[in-house]
């Protein structure tokens, strides 16, 4: 029944301590020895939980420490809602999990089982699955390639492509409702499906663990409803969910559980029942929050930014589009998926063509022909989808910081003013509450908005 312990009581870690405290850890004393054995039960852990996350800690090179002891547990046939401000540390814990990143303390106890997965194959392989929410497939490729990847079907020395084809119709039609080609490229879908083609993946492994990373960031109402569906249908099977998410509407409809991180730490774990969502905020921000947004009190001042009958170059796409944005003034721009929005946003920034139109701003003509001359007019662009083409991902946080306005940092010899990038990324870190260090990839960042 007992399969495995640590000695030396008077050095054991709290996460044992904690055990034993909680029942399930058995303390047993050899006659006339002070030495003490932490005997771990492993039928009462599986009585209770599917996965326990315990005292988990995570140091980043440079000192910063995105995890100090966190504990997760899931129980069961449960949707387990991770809940936390950007930088709480929740992507860290679950990468910690899916053997992305190795922790330097704590236990993973896995359906009564200590695990270290060396790798995300090896997690994989042990029934636990992860849904990132910038997805990580090959676009060149079939639908049914990335699902299969590295496990092909084979019929002697070759690829078996019909029972490919065959597997991967199964799990979209029958299991999961999706309605997508396998033979389709995945370049060629949107987000929305994309994402979709990553949980069926994740199923085709069997998970009795799937991390699901904020996974409604790109749906629509009716995809949600879709998700939702297939999540729950999931949760019947018996099958765990870790469900990341900022939506505090999904929380409370599709959760059983939810654990609240802060600052790398565990701070709650409550039945989603038993805690309102002002609690959950509170918990997440450590403060009382009397509004959740401002006060709606500004008053927009004259016309700035005016759009007159944008229509892209392309066919099927932006066509007759006019507005007006005023100083002071957020604007919204709002649509289903397919909708154009992307589009239109793109096409005034210069990135893509117009056949028509004009763009105004005070009141004079311009004309973005491209990224350059938008930037050279005040305009910005905050990308959908940033590791695609929003950041230099190999390089560090000094060099896309400055990037976009490098002209601004050259001196009169030509050469870079390296005292003024190193005071503008100081102010980039400090204003956006970067945790990083000073060669950080900006790959391996952390924000918090």
């Amino acid at each position: 029944m007992y399969d495995w312990g640590i000695r030396d009581a008077p050095d054991a870690s709290r996460i044992f301590l904690e055990r034993v405290q909680l029942g399930f850890v058995k303390r047993q004393q050899s006659p006339g020895s002070r030495e003490v054995a932490f005997m771990l039960n492993k039928e009462n852990i599986k009585s209770e939980y599917l996965l326990e996350m315990i005292g988990l800690t995570k140091t980043f090179p440079g000192g910063v420490k995105a995890l100090d002891g966190v504990n997760l547990r899931v129980r069961p046939g449960t949707v387990h809602a991770l809940m936390g401000e950007n930088g709480a540390g929740k992507s860290t814990l679950m990468k910690c999990l899916f053997g992305i990143y190795r922790r330097d303390e704590g236990n993973i106890i896995l359906n009564g089982e200590a695990v270290e997965f060396t790798s995300s194959r090896h997690a994989l392989d042990h029934g636990v699955s992860m849904v990132h929410q910038e997805l990580n497939q090959v676009q060149s490729t079939r639908v049914m390639d990335n699902i299969w990847l590295g496990r092909f079907p084979r019929k002697g020395l070759f690829i078996d492509e019909d029972a490919m084809y065959e597997e991967t119709l199964r799990i979209f039609f029958k299991e999961l409702d999706i309605k997508v080609d396998p033979r389709e490229k995945v370049g060629n879908l949107p987000v929305s499906e994309s994402q979709m083609v990553e949980i069926a993946k994740a199923v085709s492994y069997n998970s009795k663990v799937i991390v699901m990373d904020e996974p409604t960031s790109s749906l629509t109402e009716k995809e949600v409803g879709h998700l939702f569906r297939i999540i729950r249908s999931l949760r019947d099977r018996g099958v765990s969910i870790i469900y990341i998410s900022h939506k505090m509407e999904e929380i409370s409809e599709i959760s059983d559980d939810v654990t609240i991180m802060r600052d790398g730490q565990w701070i709650a774990t409550e039945s989603i029942e038993n805690i309102t969502t002002d609690e959950i905020i509170n918990l997440m921000v450590g403060r009382d929050l009397t509004h959740r947004f401002p006060p709606n009190t500004n008053e927009p001042g004259e016309v700035m930014l005016k759009v007159d009958g944008f229509t892209s170059y392309v066919e099927n796409s932006v066509k007759d589009v006019s507005f007006e944005l005023r100083e002071g003034e957020i604007l919204g721009v709002a649509g289903l998926v397919g909708a154009k929005r992307t589009e239109l946003i793109e096409t005034i920034f210069g990135l893509r063509h117009k056949s028509a139109g004009q763009l105004y701003m005070r009141g004079k003509a311009i004309e973005n022909k491209d990224p350059h001359t938008a930037i050279k007019n005040g305009f910005a662009l905050i990308t959908e989808e940033r590791r695609a083409t929003g950041i230099f991902a190999g390089l560090d946080i000094r060099f896309n910081s400055v990037i976009a306005n490098l002209s601004n940092y050259v001196k009169k010899n030509g050469l870079l003013d390296e005292k003024k990038i190193e005071e503008d990324t100081g102010w980039v870190v400090d204003s956006m509450r970067v945790k990083n260090t000073d060669s950080t990839n900006i790959n391996r960042l952390t924000f918090r908005w």
